[in-house]
C-alpha cells in the first residue's frame, strides 16, 4: 500500500473534517488544530509497524485525544498512546483502546 505524505493527509483531514466540526462548539481555529493533530496522529501510527493504525479510531477535541479501537497486544497498545502523547499540540490522551489477541477478534 502507497503511503501518502504528510501534507496530503493534512490537506485531505483538513478539507474534509474542517466544514463537519464547525457547528461542534468549537471556533474555526480548533476545529483546524484538533484536526491537525488528529491527522498527525494517525499517520504516525500509520507509519509505525508496530501499530495496526487501521484499526484504530482517533479523536481530537480541544487537543484532548481519545484513542478507541482495538489492538492485538499490549504492546501495540503502549505504543498507539506513546506515539500519541509524544504528537504536538496534545494536551492529554484518553484511553480507550481494548487489547483483543489476533486469535479473538
Amino acid at each position: 500500500m502507497k503511503q501518502l505524505s504528510s501534507w496530503k493527509s493534512l490537506t485531505l483531514a483538513l478539507v474534509l473534517a474542517a466544514p463537519l466540526t464547525v457547528g461542534c462548539g468549537k471556533t474555526i481555529g480548533e476545529a483546524i488544530d484538533d484536526t491537525t493533530i488528529t491527522t498527525r496522529v494517525k499517520t504516525a501510527m500509520l507509519n509505525d509497524p508496530q501499530v495496526g493504525a487501521m484499526r484504530i479510531d482517533v479523536d481530537t477535541f480541544k487537543g484532548v485525544v481519545t484513542l478507541s479501537g482495538r489492538v492485538k497486544n499490549q504492546t501495540e497498545h503502549d505504543q498507539a498512546v506513546a506515539i500519541a502523547r509524544k504528537t504536538s499540540g496534545v494536551i492529554e490522551v484518553k484511553d480507550a483502546l481494548q487489547v483483543i489477541p489476533e486469535g479473538q477478534q
